[in-house]
């Protein structure tokens, strides 16, 4: 079948690949897999509260609200019992309701950070992560059996299933609030008088819930792009730089003096320092790191993805913390939370979650989190930074994407790029070769360059972390050229 899913569910352009035919075989094998002896010992579970409990929600793309509800529809017909968001909700708020409910899963329609185009199923586990591997193939087994045995959907009408309760409404937006009330200190947001915050919703399922949060704070909180716009104004809702002209100009304006952005399912976070300036996803890790262990007193292991800044070790040598690498997808940084003691999580693209809250990346919670580091601090999110560099010193961090004629084919890049790993790279000798996910050089002072193949898409991705501009150039220049060779 041309549906597959990647390391984040299944994604499709709208009226080409993802249609309404294609999501019923998709949310019948859903429901086959949920109710499948094998889903649960998947989830490393032994029960749950609700076994025939399925949370869905929506984000605010094009359709989503009417795809929720043929895919409340068809787990209905299954005999499942299906919780249906209201209205459009976080994917957090839809992975914390799974966990809330004893669910035995969830599925939210969202095409995340992607183009207005497409849209997509993430599925969710028991635990209020997203489902493993190993569940995502399950479901892709039980698809592609109907399809050879030319098994249709099991399709139930919605306002039937509803008023036997098979379908029932809620807003799941209530007892996550609740929860993030538990995790965040708004006391000491309540304390800061020179915090003024700009919200960039970006047009996505985020829109209004940090806000209202802060405002029961008493800060000056405003935001931007909380409107409802399933063309999301013509951008991917993804809070990246060249994404955020919108808030720089907010901030620019005298609006806020901090800027905080979440994709459209807001389960990523960006975010703008006093003067503008971007901080990405890896200086926001490392912040969270050492505010949660130097002002919280917490402790735990640090769980980072293969393409995230190597801070996160110096950070974790510095304070004792053990720190593991995973493969990219933030359900592999969920195994970890699911094993160990995890003081926090979080990958490039902006997914974080820390101790307490689900194995889920979490926008809404991650700009809740650095409005309390900079009210506590007394100071701005640009002196944050500041202090951070003159604690570990200065990371720099940049990426491309080479476009393929054809798929890469993984197991021969892996070999070629392993025998030919050079001893140095700019005059760094080279002290280690990851393949957990492609393969990664690791140099003597912390810079790294990574090459690895898409999971979704004929892309080669080549990430570089420095010590300097320079170091990063030449990292990302190298890469580049080798990565010619394995096209």
């Amino acid at each position: 079948m041309s549906i597959q899913f990647g390391t984040d569910g299944w994604r499709a352009v709208i009226s080409d690949t993802f249609t309404y035919a294609n999501l019923r075989m998709v949310s019948q094998a859903i429901a086959d897999a949920v109710i499948s002896p094998g889903w649960l010992s998947l989830s490393k579970l032994e029960s749950v509260e609700n076994p025939n409990r399925v949370v869905v929600g929506y984000d605010t793309r094009f359709l989503s609200d009417r795809y929720a509800k043929e895919v409340s529809r068809i787990l209905a017909a299954n005999g499942l019992e299906v919780y249906l968001s209201q209205s459009a909700a976080p994917t957090p708020a839809i992975s914390f309701a799974v966990k809330n409910f004893g669910a035995i899963g969830g599925v939210m329609i969202t095409a995340s950070h992607n183009a207005p185009r497409y849209n997509g199923v993430k599925i969710k586990a028991p635990y209020g992560g997203g489902a493993l591997p190993e569940q995502c193939k399950l479901v892709e087994m039980y698809m592609n059996d109907n399809e050879i045995n030319m098994r249709g959907p099991n399709i139930m009408d919605f306002d039937q299933a509803k008023s036997m309760n098979r379908i029932v409404m809620f807003n799941p937006v209530i007892d996550y609030s609740n929860h993030i009330r538990t995790l965040i200190n708004f006391d000491v947001i309540a304390e800061s008088h020179d915090l003024r915050v700009i919200v960039d919703s970006m047009y996505g399922s985020g829109h209004g819930i940090m806000r209202n949060l802060l405002q029961g704070t008493g800060i000056d909180v405003a935001e931007i792009r909380g409107e409802m716009n399933p063309g999301f104004g013509g951008i991917h809702p993804e809070p990246i730089n060249r994404n955020l002209g919108a808030l720089a100009s907010a901030i620019a304006a005298g609006m806020g003096n901090l800027g905080l952005a979440t994709d459209g399912d807001a389960d990523r976070i960006g975010a703008m320092d006093e003067r503008g300036t971007f901080i990405d996803p890896h200086k926001i890790l490392a912040l969270a790191i050492r505010y949660l262990h130097q002002n919280r007193g917490l402790s735990g292991a640090l769980i980072r993805t293969v393409s995230t800044t190597r801070m996160v070790d110096c950070l974790g040598r510095n304070y004792g913390l053990e720190v593991f690498e995973t493969p990219v997808g933030f359900n592999y940084i969920s195994d970890h939370m699911l094993e160990r003691d995890v003081l926090i999580g979080g990958e490039e693209s902006g997914g974080i979650s820390f101790k307490g809250h689900i194995p889920e990346g979490d926008g809404i919670i991650m700009g809740l989190l650095i409005t309390e580091m900079v009210a506590a601090s007394g100071g701005t999110l640009g002196q944050l930074i500041e202090d951070l560099t003159n604690e570990i010193g200065a990371f720099y961090y940049d990426r491309t994407d080479i476009r393929l004629k054809r798929p890469v084919a993984k197991a021969e890049m892996i070999k070629f790029l392993t025998d030919n790993a050079p001893a140095e790279l700019n005059g760094e000798k080279v002290v280690e070769v990851s393949t957990k996910d492609g393969v990664k050089y690791i140099l003597a002072d912390d810079s790294w360059l990574l090459i690895r193949p898409s999971g979704t898409e004929p892309v080669l991705r080549v990430y570089s972390e420095g010590r300097s501009l320079e170091m990063v150039k030449e990292l990302l220049a190298y890469g580049n050229s080798i990565a010619d060779k394995v096209k």
